[in-house]
């Protein structure tokens, strides 16, 4: 069996290469046996590093399979999480390149920002609305450098948990803000309705989810900082989505977003 440290640079290498050519690979947990969640996570941190050293900045985190019908999807029992960099961002209404991801799809989620630190252990979802300064109707582009989507635990993780793009829409401070468990959103491509959800399909509350992460962040010695930005989960299923698509999801009382595919 391959060494641990020579498992996770051949992994890391492998996922750049995938998105450098938009090109996916057999899964990690394959081609790689013995790879595990702590390698994982390890590889996710190495290819970030190499983007923030090529000038790229965090500016948040997301959080994955959060909802039941997004762990039913791709077969995990477990939340995960990933890096937001800056030159992941789209602007609400803007358009993107289908052809820059493997095999995109689109997740509406209620985006948090931040107004003080989070530091777990021992974060809870009261504390995450204390420290939130706004919220906003959002889309995740998520990609699959994974061939087919044919994913583990450990294989998303390594894929930045399938983090790809950002779009957000407008700000709502929290003291304006609804009840987050109680927001609806439909989901619409090219006018169609595809999906619907609530707050409360993410581990019960949104809240919730990024006080999940800042605990688990404790346990790599970070947390989340003031200005940063979290994506918490989807509220439905995630569409798979291509050139000629707009996506747009409406929120009710927190607005809509939307971006087109071409």
């Amino acid at each position: 069996m391959t060494p641990p440290g020579r498992r996770r640079e051949e992994a890391a290498r492998l996922l750049r290469e995938a998105e450098r050519r938009t090109t996916p690979v057999e899964p990690l947990s394959t081609t790689l046996p013995g790879l595990d969640l702590t390698d994982a996570y390890a590889v996710q941190q190495d290819n970030i590093a190499r983007r923030l050293a090529a000038g790229a900045t965090v500016i948040g985190h997301k959080v994955g399979l959060t909802s039941a019908p997004m762990q039913q999807l791709l077969g995990v029992h477990e939340p995960d999480f990933g890096h937001l960099l800056d030159d992941m961002v789209h602007r609400d209404g803007g358009t993107v390149r289908a052809a820059r991801y493997c095999a995109p799809r689109v997740e509406p989620e209620i985006c948090f920002r931040l107004a003080r630190p989070l530091r777990g252990p021992g974060v809870t979802a009261r504390d995450v609305l204390a420290a939130t300064e706004a919220v906003a109707p959002a889309l995740e582009i998520v990609d699959s450098r994974i061939r087919d989507w044919q994913i583990t635990l450990v294989d998303t993780v390594a894929d930045n948990a399938g983090s790809a793009g950002l779009v957000c829409g407008s700000w709502t401070p929290m003291e304006y803000a609804p009840d987050l468990a109680a927001v609806t959103v439909d989901l619409h491509v090219n006018g169609d309705y595809v999906a619907s959800g609530s707050g409360k399909e993410v581990l019960g509350h949104p809240a919730a989810a990024v006080a999940w992460l800042a605990n688990t962040l404790a346990a790599f010695g970070t947390g989340l900082d003031p200005g940063h930005v979290v994506l918490p989960g989807a509220m439905t299923t995630a569409p798979f989505v291509g050139g000629g698509r707009k996506v747009e999801a409406r929120f009710g009382a927190l607005g809509s977003v939307s971006v087109s595919f071409v």
